[in-house]
């Protein structure tokens, strides 16, 4: 197994590959899955030395754990295994749920899904409004109590609720989206996480994997979810598209891809930062993974600055959960 750089989230010092993998895309959101595929590239994952890997008890309904329990076999002690609890799917849609008589069986579900004994990073997957955050950070504690959940984290949580969170219990990381064309996190969430000695880990990193260049609406398959942000449509599109090309020019003159070169931006906004770049395929990964090892330079990052600033993309995200959704009664 290879060694990459690595990085810490959180005073309580876990330690992880500087680029993790989100593994979603493996069960839902880009049309079909591949087991296959999927499989084989997270066994790639282990032999690069990419050991964060995180997925979700909502991913495909179960599926995406069970995936990674299967390709993990034998292979448990060289990750960091993440998963995230309280985004409910079903027939009826998409609720949330953080009550906190329920985070024990969900966490019980997903040990058995995932076949393990204990998960390294346990996130609740969207903060429920119904619920204070401190009952529900409060059963998570009692997880970590009883050996069951090493470390504690929190999805798409306010500034506020952080704090109240971090009050309750040490939280290791923090998920956001955040790239170079969704910034929104640096107004406020960046600096508080920070002051409480939270670490980051932006999903869609790539911008849906827009920032490598590759994608148009041309080349989404059917069921992909981004036919419905509207950041991938009509004139926000051809504008988005615009400042790719800047991105692809500016990676050019690097000698690095467009991809490696959005994820090293993040990399270099600090040693706090392990982004979760998603893909199914392994020579992808590999690509991914090799951004760890890029450093840019301030005339780097004043030349991306310059070329594509944050004002300068179009259209607000819009993805499943991504606001907030509200508990059903029952």
């Amino acid at each position: 197994m290879n060694v990459l750089n690595t990085r810490t989230l959180g005073r309580e010092g876990l330690t992880v590959s500087a680029t993790g993998l989100g593994c979603m895309g493996m069960s839902q959101g880009y049309g079909a899955a591949d087991d296959t595929e999927s499989i084989a590239t997270l066994h790639r994952a282990v032999d690069l030395g990419v050991t964060l890997l995180d997925t979700a008890m909502s991913y495909g309904r179960g599926h995406n754990e069970k995936l990674l329990g299967r390709a993990l076999a034998g292979r448990r002690d060289k990750v960091v295994l993440a998963t995230k609890f309280g985004i409910i799917r079903g027939d009826d849609g998409v609720r949330v749920d953080g009550r906190p008589e329920n985070v024990r069986t969900y966490c019980e579900a997903s040990l058995a899904r995932l076949g393990v004994d204990h998960i390294d990073l346990y996130y609740q997957h969207r903060v429920d409004p119904h619920v204070p955050i401190e009952e529900t950070v409060g059963a998570m504690a009692d997880l970590v109590a009883e050996g069951k959940v090493r470390h504690l984290g929190l999805c798409e949580a306010s500034p506020g609720e952080l704090e109240r969170a971090a009050a309750t219990h040490p939280i290791s990381a923090a998920q956001y989206e955040w790239s170079l064309w969704w910034r929104d996190i640096e107004d406020d969430v960046l600096p508080t996480a920070r002051r409480l000695g939270i670490g980051l880990v932006p999903y869609s990193p790539l911008g849906r994997g827009f920032l490598t260049g590759a994608v148009t609406t041309g080349t989404l398959g059917a069921g992909d979810f981004r036919h419905g942000d509207p950041r991938f449509q009509d004139e926000n599109l051809e504008r988005n598209q615009a400042l790719v090309a800047e991105v692809r020019r500016l990676a050019a003159d690097r000698e690095v891809t467009p991809a490696q070169l959005a994820l090293a931006w993040l990399l270099a906004q600090g040693d706090d930062i392990v982004p979760i770049p998603g893909t199914r395929h392994a020579a992808r990964l590999a690509e991914n993974a090799g951004s760890a090892e890029i450093v840019l330079s301030p005339t780097d990052l004043d030349r991306l600055e310059a070329a594509v600033p944050r004002a300068a993309w179009s259209g607000d995200r819009q993805s499943f959960a991504a606001p907030r959704t509200v508990r059903t009664p029952g």
